[in-house]
């Protein structure tokens, strides 16, 4: 599909000529300092050229490749850095489709993603994903595909839209912009010899692709050398680190991320930074990022940053947003450095420590400068029923937010979804609350929380309770952005206000609505998949914004506590988590009783 760039074997022999001399570049970039990730040097003076989207020549003197029809950009003691490559992310997390994804973050530098559409399988199936696949190919920037491989990301704990086979994997394998197979969540099954596991690495395998990892447990030991030996060549569930450590000796790269959320370099980066560990077998990414990171902070250059900021050599920083990504997964030749015949995807910068993004080329073209997009990223025509896919069955009532006590009860014992600042994980927190009426009510920070089925339109509402946000007053949050099963989360202090929140997102087609008081104070639409939105990524950010702002204004404390929301139904990262099918205790990987037995 990528019929707007060229292979490597249609240009090469151009790309030997215009390095040879016998013909004209079309860019030289020259009185700059070149920044050469494969070797970890400086090289001040050296000046590139490029033809056909692809660099020809990098050297001392590119004086050979000018004629009068070649741009010629004067670098003024700049640095030419490799264009920055996000080794493991969720496009949907910026509730932005692929294209308004690109338009926000190739001004932060960013020229590759590795992308894993699982939130949009879980709704859409394998039809969602080649939706996501093709969008992705039209970019001006490069958007590699991984099918994902766990939709449910927990079969027998979750009912998902749609589910992912080994068959549709092995499918989606021949697909152009499919790179891999996606995060592993399912690392149970890995371990236990599930055989659709199992059958669906070795088609990423027989590919010649990259299985992609994700081990949310703590133990190191028998369990997770048997989950690397499943196959997995990454993870980026480290978040010590012992984690990063146990990861590149058993021969996996450690992907080190921070998102919106989540912050796992600082803890981490010590493995290189101090224990002195060979940093090549590290890569950073993001995993998640919305829309107001995006707009307001940035991208895979905040990341990069951030590194540097936690004592990270920044040469060696950038090697792990560049050219150490590109060797993961098998495309060294092809992009992540500044070198003869890869992808003319570089950035200019005055400084390598903050990193201001002045200008960026992607395959040879300006695509951003000065902060500004200099392109267009053009949109894939998302068909009606991508766009209507909250189906509630019902109009609901206070009456489905109703939990019922143990009869006798006038006090009870609950299991509590504790959230956890800036991680993933919840804990398992249990907390005595009262009985009115023969129905169980929240206490202090401790509030209900509901999942509603939203893809077969079942009427159907699991409850229970979660601490944590802060929450107080009458509120409710609701949310059709609930990974991985993408049904819709709500938490309250009230039923009826849960109710109102979960009708309004019925009636637009998904999102995240915040309402206090009986009014609605933030309204973010998602109308594709319940997922993502088509509108450019400033617009999102400025709802979004709204959406924390409102948060706030119901008590909430946390940073970033929407991601925090929006992962309550993660029935793969410990401790507790809530499904359409109960309440999951995941250290044990089952369901679980929403009353501690004999309280």
């Amino acid at each position: 599909m990528e019929t707007h760039f060229k292979s490597w074997a249609a240009v090469a022999p151009r790309l030997v000529a215009v390095a040879a001399g016998r013909e004209k570049a079309d860019l030289v970039i020259r009185g700059g300092k070149l920044v050469n990730v494969q070797t970890r040097e400086i090289l001040d003076g050296w000046q590139v050229a490029v033809a056909e989207g692809r660099f020809a020549y990098i050297g001392p003197d590119a004086s050979h490749c000018v004629g009068d029809e070649t741009r010629v950009i004067e670098a003024e003691s700049r640095y030419l850095i490799p264009g920055l490559c996000d080794g493991h992310m969720h496009i949907e997390s910026g509730m932005l489709t692929p294209a308004e994804f690109a338009a926000a973050v190739i001004p932060h530098g960013t020229t590759t993603m590795f992308t894993d559409p699982h939130e949009i399988a879980n709704v859409l199936g394998l039809r969602g994903v080649r939706m996501m696949h093709d969008e992705a190919l039209m970019q001006p920037v490069n958007i590699y595909t991984q099918m994902p491989s766990c939709a449910p990301s927990a079969p027998g704990l979750e009912t998902t839209g749609f589910e992912i086979s080994a068959e549709d994997v092995a499918e989606a394998m021949a697909w152009p912009g499919i790179i891999g197979l996606g995060e592993m969540m399912n690392f149970p099954g890995v371990i236990n010899g599930d055989p659709q596991m199992l059958a669906e690495m070795a088609a990423t395998m027989n590919a010649g692709k990259t299985v992609g990892g994700h081990y949310a447990s703590p133990d190191k030991g028998v369990a997770f050398s048997a989950y690397v030996a499943g196959g997995a060549a990454d993870d980026h569930e480290g978040t010590a680190e012992a984690d990063a450590i146990a990861r590149v000796r058993n021969g996996m790269r450690s992907m080190m991320r921070l998102g919106s959320a989540w912050y796992d370099v600082e803890s981490q980066i010590t493995a290189v930074t101090e224990k002195g560990l060979d940093p090549r077998n590290f890569i950073l990414c993001t995993d998640d990022c919305h829309s107001g990171t995006l707009v307001n902070e940035g991208h895979m250059n905040r990341v990069v940053r951030h590194a540097i900021a936690c004592g990270c050599d920044p040469v060696v920083a950038l090697q792990m947003a560049t050219i150490n990504t590109a060797t993961h997964f098998g495309l060294e030749r092809e992009i992540g450095s500044i070198a003869p015949g890869r992808r003319a995807d570089m950035i200019l910068t005055s400084d390598l420590v903050t990193l201001p993004i002045e200008e960026v080329i992607a395959r040879g073209q300006t695509v951003a400068k000065d902060g500004k997009i200099t392109v267009e990223c053009p949109h894939y025509d998302w068909p009606a029923d991508a766009r209507e896919t909250v189906h509630m069955g019902k109009v609901l009532d206070d009456a489905d937010f109703a939990i019922n006590a143990p009869e006798g009860k006038n006090k009870v014992k609950a299991k509590v979804i504790g959230v956890v600042e800036n991680q993933a994980p919840t804990e398992a927190l249990t907390a005595e609350l009262p009985v009115v009426d023969g129905l169980v009510e929240g206490e202090g920070d401790t509030y209900q929380i509901a999942l509603v089925e939203r893809h077969q339109g079942t009427g159907k509402v699991v409850n229970g309770f979660v601490s944590g946000f802060g929450y107080t007053g009458k509120m409710a949050m609701a949310s059709t952005v609930a990974h991985d099963s993408h049904h819709m989360i709500v938490v309250g202090t009230d039923r009826a206000m849960m109710a109102a929140a979960a009708n309004r997102l019925g009636e637009v087609g998904g999102g995240v609505t915040v309402w206090k008081d009986g009014e609605e104070l933030a309204l973010v639409e998602l109308p594709i998949a319940g997922l993502m939105s088509d509108s450019p990524a400033a617009q999102v950010a400025a709802k979004a914004d709204q959406m924390v702002a409102a948060m706030a204004a119901c008590g909430c404390t946390l940073n970033n506590a929407y991601m925090q929301h929006s992962l309550l139904a993660l029935v793969v990262i410990p401790s507790l988590r809530i499904s359409d099918l109960g309440l999951v205790d995941v250290d044990k990987f089952e369901i679980t009783d929403i009353f501690e037995e004999n309280a």
